[in-house]
């Protein structure tokens, strides 16, 4: 019972750490993000220990998001590895206590190329703060581990901090779910991203009816399916699809009406839909767009080829708010 609250106390103790970042996105963060968007070159994150692990992490967000990044260690410099900088960079450099110093002997040499420095502390006074032209302060009452010694807290802060700068660049590049896909081709994710709406659309027993069916024949047309749609197609052209919401508000209007009307008095006339042939990481963000469930896939010669909605794009992801 006692590691259970020695571990839940880490737990608080981290969470409130991230929490207490929150009033320290002022000014400097956003000109560290102004900083890092008008980069030319790369961003190269560098600490050492477990900072230099934190901006290995860092780095690799930076990068999948559409920021070019890498890893740079300190020690590497020295031997060869400053090569890799150019003046048209910047330089993100984390130590918690501000004091690192094989990371501050490496702060003059990237001085002399003239790349900015964003500095990443728990002390606005420290030397690597003088050295930075952005400082972020980092800071933690405490360390999350009963002795208050080990690096938790500080480096969860420190994660955070760079998570907060990757999200700010993210929106301010307006990166997509379909960039995300393109950097990301590998492993089950990058495949899913990558599909197109014609691999995991519904092709076969379409809801398919025509406008002047009425809502009762409609109805048994919806049931029968799974989509909770049905597409009004007239003379082999689409003109228009009725949702489960159209149902519900037509039967509030119409009453005891509502079972004898064409269903082409009650359609949405203008549905939303996408090319077979589009990715279905375009599908989601055109939902997401349009708050919906469903879209109607056509073929290239505006044919409707088949039904794709939200749960199928990716599983476990709602794409629409």
């Amino acid at each position: 019972m006692e590691r259970d609250l020695v571990a839940i106390q880490c737990l608080r103790s981290e969470a409130e750490a991230i929490l207490k970042l929150i009033p320290r996105i002022d000014d400097s963060f956003s000109r560290a993000v102004d900083l890092i968007l008008g980069c030319k070159g790369k961003v190269i994150v560098t600490g050492v220990g477990k900072s230099g692990h934190i901006a290995t992490k860092i780095a690799a967000t930076f990068a999948s998001t559409g920021t070019p990044a890498f890893f740079l260690n300190p020690l590497d410099a020295y031997h060869g590895d400053l090569g890799m900088l150019s003046e048209n960079d910047i330089v993100i450099a984390i130590s918690y206590s501000g004091a690192t110093e094989e990371l501050l002997r490496f702060m003059p040499l990237i001085q002399a190329k003239n790349i900015p420095i964003i500095g990443m502390s728990g002390c606005s006074d420290s030397l690597l703060a003088s050295y930075s032209a952005v400082h972020l302060n980092i800071a933690v009452e405490h360390e999350a581990d009963p002795l208050n010694l080990i690096p938790t807290s500080s480096t969860t802060a420190t994660l955070a901090m760079g998570d907060a700068l990757a999200c700010a660049l993210m929106e301010s590049r307006h990166f997509r779910s379909s960039d995300f896909a393109m950097l990301h081709p590998g492993g089950d994710l990058g495949r899913k991203l990558l599909a197109k709406v014609e691999d995991i659309m519904v092709k076969g027993n379409l809801p398919i009816v025509v406008s002047t069916d009425l809502m009762q024949k409609v109805i048994e047309v919806m049931t029968a399916g799974t989509l909770g749609v049905a597409v009004v197609i007239d003379d082999g052209k689409l003109t228009g699809i009725v949702t489960d919401g159209d149902v519900r508000r037509a039967m509030q209007r119409l009453g005891q009406r509502f079972f004898e009307t064409p269903v082409g008095e009650i359609m949405s006339s203008n549905p939303k839909t996408i090319l077979q042939s589009a990715k279905i990481v375009e599908a989601g963000e055109k939902m997401n767009h349009h708050s919906i469930h469903t879209l109607i896939a056509l073929k290239e010669d505006g044919s409707v080829a088949g039904i794709i909605d939200s749960f199928s794009c990716l599983p476990g992801t709602r794409f629409y708010h």
